[in-house]
């Protein structure tokens, strides 16, 4: 549902959506799968409503360290969170939320931004499926850990790695891609 919410966005409609981040394909990427487990789930409207307040807050938390702008694809955090609102949905424990987004991360961190466009759709579609990744292994016993490429020990350690990632590292990569788009 997030994936083809920005297909159209991304394609000219101009219908209204919800926004985090600054960015509409971020608040249907950490809202819209969430939205759809509910209902699958039967989940109460209380539980719900949780899980998206939660989806949405561990978005903007770990867009908070990357900045308003940078080649961090944005889909990655609201992915992860996405997965972290469905875990909840699904367990209510927090050491499963949490482990969710640090998998997920894991995952998908490597994604660029190079501007809004039908690609976006995709983007999404690989941010949310590794959100619910995350939550398939920690459910199964199986979680990233720190030493494990940018993985380090606890839920902060790696929303900081991922903001330094974002921010820092991707400078020259926001640089590059600019050069490229200029080029073509």
């Amino acid at each position: 549902m997030a994936a083809a919410g920005s297909d159209a966005r991304m394609n000219g409609c101009e219908l209204p959506v919800i926004i985090n981040s600054g960015s509409g394909n971020q608040g249907m990427t950490c809202s819209l799968p969430v939205l759809e487990y509910a209902k699958e789930l039967n989940a109460r409207e209380d539980k719900l409503y949780r899980a998206l307040v939660l989806s949405n807050l561990i978005a903007i938390h770990i867009k908070s360290g990357i900045g308003r702008l940078s080649a961090y694809c944005g889909a990655v955090s609201a992915g992860a969170a996405a997965g972290a609102g469905i875990a909840y949905l699904y367990t209510e424990d927090y050491k499963t939320v949490m482990h969710t987004v640090v998998n997920a991360l894991s995952i998908v961190s490597g994604i660029i931004c190079d501007g809004a466009k039908a690609s976006c759709a995709a983007k999404i579609a690989s941010s949310v499926d590794a959100g619910i990744l995350g939550f398939d292994m920690y459910r199964q016993g199986k979680q990233f850990v720190s030493g494990y490429g940018i993985v380090a020990k606890g839920f902060e350690a790696n929303v900081k790695n991922i903001g330094r990632l974002g921010k820092t590292g991707m400078k020259t990569t926001d640089a590059e891609i600019l050069s490229m788009m200029m080029d073509t």
